[in-house]
Formats: structure tokens, sequence, C-alpha cells
């Protein structure tokens, strides 16, 4: 078979208004479909050269499909399993940033250029004090994207409308205000000048984002057939689930209207938030998608359960995830209800996604910070609001405390882990040492005794002293003593009655 090219994809020549920097399977899948379906639904007309920003890794495939590459969305809507597959025609080129480095600095001086997306990992934007202006290009992202942004200043002689929208999607709290603060820093370390600096507060805008799809990336196992089912090869196929939600708050340079009309997401159908303050929103993911996760999945798996597609079909877990979620997790937040509500039925549907199979094990990793950032404020916000206790919120500390509670020691990719037992068959258990270290020492002590430990550190809980909450020591060792004598499975079905 012919390999995927712009002949086969009827890839339309377009100006380069975006640089991307990461050729990863996620911005594939979510950054490059949605300026994709933009560019066939309105009159943006314009691609994205990808920049892939470390030295590691190669861009041969890209460059042997001339960067064409098929997306297949798969999930479960309505009730019913949807695939949606899509050519991708919006990226024209992609560079390395070091070992192309004369033709990554052209494409940034575009006088068509207009935008920045990047997801670097949330270890990319990052303030490196050893970067070096000097460097081509410097070692770090913030340091390629501010000398990148200064030979611009340069080139258009700091004209203001040759500034840029840089649009982050790395998974950190203000990831544009981050990134700006480290801009600053690097501008101040190479006396870039005022001028220069005036230029990116006046002329440049730093939207903080929030992203949302998961993305299997490359189907490894269907590969071959898909593409006898395509009719081309294809080495750079990425799967992902049809949900998607991109949230893009507006800075001072840039008002929502003037945000709306330079990227018509909106106008091409897109789930696409423009917003002038993306934190609730944010809230609400966390919350009721990362919350729900965190608070049901370690009862779910002790309970017998290994996906969360499984615990879905599970009527008891289906049920006590639901509960929560609408009854304890979407009256303690600040977006509408009717919203809240819409999201949570959206995430129970990519629950359900038959093509997704995320293991229950996988999302237990670091599970007590977890908890902490994902189920501590609504558990804490419910308390307050209703005066009592959250029956499925509270009952999730006991399970929690109940997978970790061994004192068996283990490795697993050459790093320490406890080691737990679920009716005989063993399971690793991985978190910080100091989290490890606090399961091995209390494990064996009563319910009461392990109850009060847990509660009172302080470690865990963001400072806060659990244990000072009405009644929580009591039901937390009450839940812990019935699973160590009837088991989870028993526990929870009389829970969720």
């Amino acid at each position: 078979m012919e390999l995927l090219n712009k002949k086969i994809s009827k890839a339309a020549e377009r100006p380069v208004k975006v640089l991307q920097f990461g050729e990863g399977n996620f911005l594939r899948a979510f950054v490059d479909y949605i300026f994709d379906v933009t560019n066939e639904k309105t009159d943006f007309n314009g691609s994205v050269v990808i920049v892939k920003p470390i030295e590691f890794g190669t861009l041969e495939r890209f460059h042997n499909q001339e960067c064409q590459y098929t997306l297949q969305l798969r999930g479960f809507e309505n009730g019913e399993p949807k695939k949606v597959t899509r050519i991708i025609t919006s990226v024209a080129d992609a560079v390395a940033a070091k070992e192309d480095y004369d033709k990554y600095v052209e494409y940034g001086l575009l006088d068509t250029l207009r935008y920045v997306v990047s997801n670097t990992t949330e270890a990319g934007i990052v303030y490196d004090e050893t970067d070096e202006f000097e460097l081509c290009p410097p070692k770090s992202y913030p340091g390629k994207l501010t000398k990148l942004l200064y030979q611009r200043f340069e080139k258009f002689n700091g004209a203001q409308d040759k500034g840029l929208i840089i649009i982050p999607c790395e998974l950190i709290a203000d990831n544009g205000i981050e990134l700006k603060k480290c801009i600053s820093k690097l501008i101040e370390q190479w006396k870039l000048g005022d001028e220069f600096k005036n230029w990116i507060d006046s002329a440049c805008s730093f939207c903080p984002t929030l992203v949302d799809r998961i993305v299997p990336g490359y189907p490894r196992e269907e590969a071959e057939e898909l593409c006898k089912e395509f009719g081309y090869e294809d080495q750079l196929i990425v799967t992902a689930e049809t949900f998607g939600l991109w949230v893009i708050e507006s800075d001072k340079n840039l008002s929502l209207d003037q945000l709306r009309a330079e990227l018509p997401f909106e106008k091409a159908g897109l789930n696409v938030v423009f917003t002038e303050d993306h934190h609730p929103y944010k809230e609400r993911k966390v919350r009721i998608l990362n919350g729900s996760h965190t608070s049901f999945v370690l009862a779910s798996y002790l309970a017998g359960n290994d996906i969360v597609k499984e615990s879905m079909d599970d009527k008891t877990m289906r049920k006590y995830m639901e509960e929560t979620l609408f009854d304890e997790v979407i009256p303690t937040l600040s977006l509408a209800e009717e919203d809240c509500k819409e999201f949570a039925d959206a995430v129970i549907e990519r629950f359900q996604n038959p093509f997704v199979k995320h293991k229950l094990l996988d999302i237990s990793l670091n599970s007590v910070s977890k908890w902490e950032a994902r189920c501590m404020p609504s558990f804490l916000g419910y308390v307050e609001k209703f005066g009592k206790l959250p029956k499925y919120l509270t009952f999730s500390i006991a399970a929690l405390m109940s997978f970790y509670a061994t004192t068996e020691e283990g490795e697993v990719n050459g790093g320490v882990c406890l080691v737990g037992d679920r009716d005989g068959e063993k399971y690793f258990i991985r978190d910080d040492k100091f989290v490890l270290d606090f399961f091995k020492e209390n494990a064996a002590k009563s319910p009461e005794e392990f109850a009060k430990a847990y509660l009172s550190n302080t470690k865990f809980f963001g400072g806060e002293d659990l244990s000072k909450v009405d009644g929580l020591v009591d039901a937390i060792a009450s839940h812990i003593a019935d699973i160590r004598a009837r088991g989870m499975k028993a526990v929870v079905e009389d829970l969720a009655k």
C-alpha cells in the first residue's frame, strides 16, 4: 500500500499561522484536529508547523508522510459506540528546533504567524537559570520561546501587530501566566531591554487554558487492519476519545470578542469555551472527572474490578460513582448546577467508552495526594454546607486506606513500592516514600488507631487535620473494621443500597 501523503489527503496549501511546540499524540489528536475542523468549516485558512522542542526522537515518519496522518475518535454517545475517522491536513511541516534551527527560526519570523501552542509536559514550563541566549536554540521551552520572540521583535522593529497569541496546553495551574513569568525572568537575565519587555507586555497575549481529552495514541495491535480499512499505510495513526474540551482564557491584551473573532472554533461547532476566568472550569473538571476517579477506583479494584469500563458495568459501583457525583460533589461547586450535571453526564459516558481500557491500578498511582487535591475540597465543602459527613466521600477515605493497608515491600520499575493483596492476587502500591513509610508503620494497627493516625497526618491533607472533623475518625474506623471483616465487595453493596 502507498504511504499516506498530501496527494491522498488532498491537503490544501494554507499560510502558516500556528507554531506548535510538541509533536506528541495529544496535540495531534486535540489541537491539530481543532484547527483542521476550523479550516473546513470557517474561513480561518491557516496551517500548523510542528516544532520538536527536544533533541530526543525523530521526525522521519512525519516527513515520509508529508505530515499527514489519520485520527480516529472512538467514544460512547447516547448509549451507542461511535467512531469518527479523519485525515488531518492542518499540519504543513515539522521541524526540529536544534537540527533544523535556521528553518525553525524562519517559521517563527513569518509575517502570517499569529499563534503559538505547546504541550512540553508539566516540566516544560520551568525557569532555567542556566539557560543561555547564545545557544541555538536555548535549552528550555521558555528559553526557546523568549529568543524566538526577541528575533521576531527585531525583525518587525517592535510592530504591535506582529505580537503572538500564546496558548499553552501543559497541565499546570495558570499555564499561560506561568510561561510569561519564565519569559520575564529570562528577559532580565539575558538583558534583552525594556523595549522588548514592553512589547511582550503589550503586543503578546498569554492565555491560560484547560484541556480535556483522553488520547490512547497509536493503536499498535490494530494498525495493520486499520491501514487495510483506510486503503493506505499510515505510521502516524492516533486514536482518541470523541469527547474534547478546550477552555481558553483571554488576557488584558485580547478581549473575549477579539479572541472569538481570531479563533472561530465556536463557529466550527467545536467544544471550545472562551472565558475571562478558566478556574471554575478547572474546578469542575478536577472535582468531577478526576475526583470521581479517585473516589471510587480503589473501592472498585478491591471489590474485584480491573478497569473503569468494568466498574461502570458493575451496578453497585455505578451507583456509588453516580451518587458521589450528583449528591456530594456537584452541590459544592461554583459553576451553575445544570452545567455541572451536563458535564457529569458526559463523564459517565466517557467512563463507559468500550475503546478505552483505563486500568484502575494505573489510576491508583499517588492516590493520597490525588485525594487531597481532587476530593478533599468537595468533602470539606459538603461538611460546611450540610453540617454532616458525605456518605461516599467519607467511605472513599476508608477505601483508600484499605487499598494501602499492607506492610509488605516490593519493587516495580526499579522503585520501592508496597505490595497489597486482593483475594490472593498481589498488586503494587506506588506513591511517595513518606506515604509508603506511613502505611508500612501503621497498617497493622487497630481501625481506631489507624484512622486517627491517618486523618491527623497534616502532610496528607495540605496542612489540614481531618481528625478534627466531627465524627470522621469513628466513621472511618467503623468502615475499616467492616472491610477487614467482610471484604470490600460486601461492604460496598450494603453502602449503595
